[in-house]
């Protein structure tokens, strides 16, 4: 059972023991506040659990959030893999304005730990392979 590690209304941060994976969950239309937001409690989030792994879940979110993309791949990503960070399953929204978003941020990043996916269970199939 997944032990839940900060909650708000746009986002559910959690720790998979099992999978051994900070799950993020984000929830409704983001704003930059609260992708940074969201973004720093995953890092906090990653450096407590000692994890190695994210399952970034936008099934929930609508909309467009691309004022924070650039600031995601740019210089949020680069943070991550300081932090060790070795894979990021990012399970794509059904929102197609949120996909941009999403492939906004990838454009702006040369890591090479990130996957999308259309579905949590190739996401999480991935992050298990890995």
């Amino acid at each position: 059972m997944p032990v839940v590690l900060f909650s708000d209304s746009y986002i559910q941060i959690s720790y998979d023991a099992e999978g051994d994976w900070i799950y993020a969950n984000w929830i409704g239309f983001q704003t930059v506040k609260s992708v940074k937001e969201g973004c720093e409690k995953i890092l906090q989030a990653l450096l407590d659990e000692s994890c190695t792994k994210v399952l970034n879940d936008n099934t929930q979110v609508e909309g467009i959030w691309s004022g924070a993309a650039t600031w995601v791949g740019a210089e949020w990503f680069p943070r991550l893999s300081e932090a060790g960070l070795k894979c990021f399953a990012w399970v794509y929204s059904p929102s197609v304005f949120s996909q941009l978003s999403t492939d906004k941020a990838l454009n702006h990043t040369k890591e090479s730990f990130v996957r999308v996916f259309y579905t949590i269970e190739d996401a999480k199939n991935w992050l298990r392979s890995s």
